[in-house]
This record gives structure tokens, sequence and C-alpha cells, in this order.
């Protein structure tokens, strides 16, 4: 389609993030940017009551969470649904790439994380992509591997 909009895959996203100003703004970013935030939460039993009730195409997700909690624990929990994960985070985990499928380093600006979101979506959909400054994305992983 000449000019038509381009099929995406990541519509709906699960934002988890402990600092609110930045969830705040991640939620309004987003969501300006024509995302649907299924919610937005700052914990971990939270966010996997939301991932077990509802339909989440992406997790925006912290790798460290409040109370020594951490993202990781939901990226796995997530990747065994099939829900990628984005972290978004100043705290790289040294095995990111075994259960997300990229890393969005803080800080950041609001169009680094639209552009984030887009190459996660055109990397899904096995595209090539740029990525912009401070985001790496991994290899896609099946279950089994």
């Amino acid at each position: 389609m000449l000019f038509g909009k381009r099929k995406q895959v990541v519509k709906r996203i699960l934002i988890v993030e402990d600092e609110p100003l930045t969830a705040f703004d991640n939620e309004n970013i987003l969501g300006d940017a024509g995302y649907v935030i299924v919610a937005t939460v700052d914990d971990l039993e939270e966010a996997l009551a939301v991932l077990d009730r509802e339909q989440v195409d992406l997790v925006l997700s912290d790798v460290r969470l409040r109370e020594d909690q951490t993202g990781v624990e939901l990226a796995r929990a997530a990747k065994k649904k099939r829900v990628p994960t984005l972290f978004a985070t100043g705290n790289p985990h040294p095995s990111a790439a075994e259960m997300a499928v990229g890393c969005l380093m803080k800080p950041y600006n609001e169009r680094q994380l639209c552009k984030a979101i887009e190459c996660v979506d055109r990397h899904l959909q096995g595209e090539k992509v740029k990525l912009p400054k401070g985001l790496q994305l991994y290899a896609i992983l099946s279950d089994d591997e």
C-alpha cells in the first residue's frame, strides 16, 4: 500500500516504573503517540496481575523496581506469555538479551522513547532498523532457546 499506514504489532503497552515522574511522562508520551497504555504500575505483583488479565503487546519496564523487586522477573514471566519486554533503565542487566527484546538506556527523551518503541515494533516484524541513541535490540528468542 503506497502511502498507507504501516502495520503495527505493538499497540498495547504495560509500563512498569517505580519512579513516579518517569512513569507519568512515559504514560503521557506514549499515549499521545497513539499507543494504548494498558496500565502503569510500580510493583512486580501488580504487573504480573495485569499480564494475566489484559492483552499486552509490549512491557516497558525498569530493571530495578521498588522493594528489591526486579523487572527481570517480570520479563521472564512476560516471555513465557510471548509478550516482549523492553527494558528502560540506567542499570542494564547482564543477561537482558536472554529475556528481553531490547534495552533503552536512561536518561532518554520523548523522541528517543517513541523511536525505540517503533524500532521494537519493526524488529519484532523482522525488519532491519536504524537504532536511536541509547537503544540496543537483541535477537528474538523462542521460548525453548
